[in-house]
């Protein structure tokens, strides 16, 4: 668990790094540098819903293991303290969840904002060419 956290927080970096590329790259330069680093916050972007998603699909195969195991324990008798580290370990499970979705809210977002720079970028190529 503790290494998904790492992914998730190495993938929110460098969508960090990626959103300050755009700012980074308004020097005026017309010869197709921020065209190409458009081109690779879309890659990242890309990289980064794909994980989010590998997440989310393993948090809900946890979740449901979790459920299966709360259940399981009731029917067969275990104790209060089994019971409730199943809980616990459910209401964990639906946090990630949570944090999995907003990242790929987030991603989205950051997908979104490239896609405007690139066609912004692509029209002043376009302009700057004539």
């Amino acid at each position: 668990m503790k290494g998904r956290h790492w992914i998730t927080f190495a993938s929110l970096a460098l969508t960090l790094a990626a959103v300050q590329q755009p700012a980074l790259a308004q020097n005026g330069d017309t010869g197709g540098g921020e065209v190409r680093e458009d081109r690779r916050d879309l890659g990242q972007d890309r990289r980064d819903i794909r994980e989010d998603r590998r997440d989310i699909r393993e948090d809900r195969n946890e979740l449901r293991g979790d459920r299966r195991d709360l259940r399981q324990d009731v029917q067969s008798g275990a104790g209060p303290g089994q019971i409730a580290q199943d809980r616990r370990d459910i209401r964990q499970d639906r946090r990630d969840l949570r944090g999995d979705h907003r990242d790929l809210r987030h991603d989205r977002q950051n997908q979104h904002g490239d896609r405007r720079d690139l066609r912004h970028d692509m029209a002043g190529r376009k302009g700057h060419s004539r």
